[in-house]
């Protein structure tokens, strides 16, 4: 390592720093992330697709990579931007250090940064595209900074989801559950096998008569990245899942979905929700719960009164946006934050046993 690098933002901010990852030129849209740990789970989180992520804590790398903290197969992001990297680690279950992670899997990375002063820098303009790169001049990055496309109306989940079907859990299972791949993270799998369900994980465009042919108990809609409003496919799939009144539960970007299925709108946030320390308020139990965050894009506020039938389960206590919904006529809720993550560390796991209740309590009916 050593080489130098730049960092080109569209408003023309140009920072200089030290080349990591892999050699080359990557852009994407800039977002930065607050956790302390978990820069593997970030990099391989699939709803990051697209994205440079700027971390704010200060070290990365010092703790490796191990298999067990990927999200999905390969690291999802465009691009890093970093403080204090290190290629060595202590951890003794890490086999590779990050610096050869990055390289083996073609990330680019940047550090050396006052990755907080740049935080601010988002913080005040806003979300915007940039580009990185160890082998083009200031100049050149100008032109190449041109040729990456905005995340505002742009449709990545068919991108990053499986290409076909696959099976999550025991097949003796007494639970089914049809889960569209929007970008799906390999824990939230985990929790729905441990409470015993056997997930057949779905392509993002598949439809409800391909889903309903395996004759699942309920539908989950997964996270995943872009945005929702040009997503015509999953609101229509959705849609016919609801009229069928089988359980429902989508995270993040499925949370996004099944607003917009019920007719209400999304939007591009200033800078988004990323991080592990996002407090948010359960408005039906009264309770708080310290969750884990990653998303650009909302539901609107203005348009809950649009659907009588949509309730706002959840907001968010720093900015009052929406954190949940339920429906009152449908057995369907979800969340816009991720209960599979650990930052409380377990205040959101309920969210899987009511999914998990509500099933039951949907097979039950049928029989009866």
């Amino acid at each position: 390592m050593g080489d130098k690098a730049y960092l080109l933002l569209a408003d023309g901010l140009l920072l200089e720093g030290r080349a990591i990852g892999k050699r080359g030129t990557s852009g994407g849209e800039i977002c930065f992330n607050t956790g302390m740990t978990g820069y593997q789970e970030i990099y391989t989180d699939p709803s990051y697709y697209g994205q440079i992520v700027v971390t704010t804590t200060a070290h990365i790398g010092n703790y490796g990579t191990v298999n067990d903290e990927q999200e999905s197969g390969r690291p999802q992001i465009s691009g890093i931007v970093v403080n204090d990297f290190s290629d060595e680690f202590s951890r003794k279950t890490s086999k590779e250090s990050l610096q050869d992670y990055l390289e083996r899997n073609n990330v680019v990375g940047i550090a050396d940064l006052d990755t907080r002063k740049l935080v601010r820098h988002i913080r005040s303009k806003g979300a915007m595209n940039a580009i990185i790169s160890s082998d083009h001049t200031p100049e050149q990055l100008k032109e190449e900074l041109k040729k990456v496309p905005s995340m505002d109306g742009l449709e990545l989940s068919s991108v990053v989801s499986t290409k076909k079907p696959y099976f999550v859990g025991d097949a003796k299972a007494s639970i089914k559950i049809a889960a569209l791949d929007y970008g799906i993270k390999t824990n939230i799998l985990r929790n729905l096998a441990s409470r015993g369900c056997y997930v057949q994980v779905f392509p993002a465009k598949t439809t409800l008569s391909e889903m309903e042919s395996w004759n699942p108990d309920g539908y989950f809609l997964s996270n995943g990245p872009g945005d929702p409003s040009v997503m015509d496919y999953a609101i229509k799939t959705v849609q016919d899942i609801l009229a069928t009144d089988k359980p429902v539960f989508g995270i993040c970007l499925g949370h996004q979905i099944l607003a917009l299925a019920c007719g209400l709108s999304t939007y591009k946030m200033h800078h988004g929700h990323r991080g592990l320390n996002h407090p948010v308020k359960n408005l039906i139990t009264g309770l708080g719960e310290m969750t884990s965050q990653n998303h650009g894009f909302g539901v609107s506020e203005k348009d809950i009164e649009k659907n009588p039938n949509v309730e706002v389960t959840h907001m968010h206590l720093n900015d009052n946006t929406i954190m949940g919904i339920r429906l009152k006529d449908r057995k369907a809720f979800s969340v816009q934050y991720h209960p599979e993550a650990s930052p409380g560390p377990h205040d959101s796991n309920y969210l899987f046993d009511q999914f998990v209740s509500m099933v039951k309590e949907g097979k039950k009916e049928l029989v009866g």
